[in-house]
């Protein structure tokens, strides 16, 4: 018998005991997990090139305020701007007000919005179709799959910040990685709606021909309505998604305190179980000192354990965390989630390094312990 073996045979000798700390272990990894990749898709990743080419112009002090239309062609007079569309969050209720009838629902331009947002794929007899009809939306390929929405279909959203309901027809379904789960209406379908509305926007999506003048272009707007009554804040769209985030709450705070939780418990849990372990085989460590087995040995084997237990644990706890993760992003709709976020090999790799780590840590007390044994005590021992 291999020591390899051997270690995997002891890991696993009370299968209750090791399962069930394989599965609380697992069950902490998947949080972990969960959290590290809310962390990245927030502040680590990315965003494609369309995005990074889009700027977001919002009133300076909160979302609240609407911007005047005429704001709009000063914007696109801004060299380097190309195109520019105003976008007013709605905020009707579809339904009703349960968490998974949730949807972003945005009033915009028609004519020029898919030339801001160009990473969005639609039929052309759509676009067409969309732009045409005063009352028709554009809705995600995966809200449309959510509810079963199908072209010519209507939704009907209830009233709840504006005093009006909106009874939209469907013209158009657009494709996006990764999905978006949100629904684009004309934004004068709502002014007729709402008088006092007419000739504002809740914020404008410029783009920008080159990544190279994205920083100089937001100074310029901000810059044109410095002694203006409505100050601006320009930002890229990924600054202005985590902003309004963070209107939720400190999300920063909130996700390593869940990650500390989760380490902290995985600590505990494999702790407990080596200790109950070494306390149980006394007289078999004293047999493996009598046959030579060094106090090294002896320490290696059983922190040995203790980190194969971490792993497998960890391993399961990632791989349900791949299912989990799909089925927020696609089937669950919530305000905060992060739609791109997934497991991906550094996500895996990081998780697996703090299982590891965590194995080493919990498992390195009891194993000291046993490999300081004395010999004859550990043959008196009766238990």
């Amino acid at each position: 018998m291999t020591l390899g073996s051997f270690v995997v045979r002891n890991t696993f000798r009370n299968k209750r005991r090791s399962l069930l700390t394989m599965i609380s272990i697992s069950f902490s990894l998947l949080l972990l997990t969960l959290m590290i990749c809310i962390w990245r898709s927030f502040y680590v990743d990315q965003v494609a090139p369309e995005a990074s080419r889009r700027l977001i112009v919002r009133d300076r002090v909160s979302l609240a305020f609407f911007l005047p239309a005429f704001y709009r062609e000063k914007i696109r007079a801004v060299p380097g701007v190309t195109s520019v569309v105003p976008i007013t969050w709605f905020g009707g209720r579809y339904i009703d007000d349960r968490p998974e009838h949730f949807f972003a629902q945005l009033a915009t331009d028609p004519e020029e919005y898919l030339k801001v947002a160009s990473d969005k794929i639609v039929p052309p007899d759509q676009v067409k179709a969309w732009q045409q009809d005063r009352a028709g939306a554009l809705v995600d390929v995966t809200l449309a799959n959510k509810y079963g929405w199908k072209i010519g279909d209507r939704v009907a959203l209830q009233a709840n910040i504006f005093p009006t309901n909106l009874d939209l027809t469907i013209r158009g379904i657009y494709r996006r990685d990764p999905p978006q789960n949100s629904l684009y209406f004309n934004a004068k379908y709502l002014e007729e709606a709402v008088p006092w509305f007419k000739g504002q926007a809740g914020w404008y999506a410029a783009q920008v021909d080159s990544a190279d003048n994205v920083a100089r272009a937001s100074r310029e707007i901000d810059d044109m309505f410095r002694n203006s009554p409505l100050q601006t804040k320009t930002e890229s769209e990924k600054a202005f998604q985590l902003g309004f985030v963070a209107s939720l709450g400190n999300i920063k705070a909130f996700i390593l305190g869940i990650c500390g939780a989760v380490v902290f418990t995985i600590m505990l849990v494999s702790a407990n179980t080596m200790a109950m372990s070494v306390r149980s085989r006394t007289r078999e460590v004293a047999v493996l000192k009598t046959l030579g087995f060094t106090r090294q040995r002896v320490l290696s084997i059983f922190v040995s354990e203790s980190v194969a237990l971490a792993v497998a644990g960890g391993v399961l706890g990632i791989l349900t965390a791949i299912p989990v993760i799909y089925f927020l992003t696609r089937g669950f709709i919530a305000l905060g989630v992060p739609l791109a976020m997934k497991v991906n090999v550094q996500t895996a790799g990081l998780s697996l390094l703090v299982a590891v780590t965590l194995g080493i840590v919990s498992g390195y007390l009891p194993a000291f312990n046993a490999s300081r044994m004395n010999i004859v005590e550990g043959l008196r021992h009766i238990g």
